[in-house]
């Protein structure tokens, strides 16, 4: 049953970037502002730091973008593979769930921008906490609804 409860972290953490991602690019086309490159700038930094050489400068900036996306998308999993661990596969209330997913994969990715040098949130305006929480709410609601619509309740078991 473990490995079970994992693989529905996996999809539950799959699912919750999904939101996180569409209500980012909604934030993109309602406030016409540009995409983040912290992203690609994260990418970077760790590629730097294991001494991974990316190619010439315009393969180097297109594998960054890559890399990025791909770095967010593991977060995203890996945040909600950790929920599931210590939720011990049982279903949640939705709130603290909620508030468990988002929160998490928020300060994992604000954390690990911070620690590379990225961003620095104590500098960050009210828009931009903003501009970062809403998607991680999104997150995590959508990951607890799933996580929760995975789960087996008492009367399905």
């Amino acid at each position: 049953m473990k490995g079970v409860a994992l693989a529905d972290g996996l999809i539950a953490g799959a699912v919750g970037t999904l939101a996180l991602n569409a209500v980012t690019y909604l934030d993109i086309v309602a406030r016409a502002r540009p995409a983040s490159q912290t992203p690609q700038e994260s990418a970077g930094r760790v590629a730097d730091a294991a001494h991974l050489h990316l190619g010439p400068k315009d393969q180097a900036a297109n594998r960054r973008s890559g890399l990025g996306a791909l770095m967010g998308y593991g977060l995203g999993v890996a945040a909600a593979v950790g929920f599931a661990a210590l939720a011990r596969g049982r279903r949640q209330p939705i709130l603290r769930a909620t508030a468990l997913l988002g929160g998490g994969a928020m300060t994992l990715s604000d954390g690990s921008l911070t620690l590379l040098g990225v961003t620095d949130p104590r500098s960050w305006r009210r828009a931009d906490w903003l501009a970062d929480l809403v998607p991680h709410l999104a997150y995590g609601l959508t990951a607890a609804a799933t996580w929760n619509r995975l789960r087996p309740s008492a009367g399905r078991r």
